[in-house]
């Protein structure tokens, strides 16, 4: 084998044995419960703003449906 053949092979034993290391820390955690704690978060942002983007563009709509059914049932 040539340098860079082994160079190469070396490396990729390294990253596969950290892979694998992470892989059983991950399954020997005490913990349980952990989840993905950043990843909740992003959805829960990115669900905040989709709500806070469609009220933004449906309020005009809404508050016309309030009035009119307020109108209706306030008419004498």
């Amino acid at each position: 084998m040539t340098k860079l053949s082994l160079t190469v092979v070396a490396t990729l034993a390294l990253l596969w044995s950290g892979g694998l290391d992470r892989l059983r820390n991950s399954i020997r955690s005490d913990d349980g419960e952990r989840g993905d704690v950043p990843g909740w978060v992003m959805i829960t942002l990115m669900s905040a703003v989709l709500v806070a983007g469609i009220l933004a563009l449906a309020k005009p709509a809404l508050e016309g449906l309030f009035n009119d059914a307020i109108g209706r049932v306030t008419q004498p």
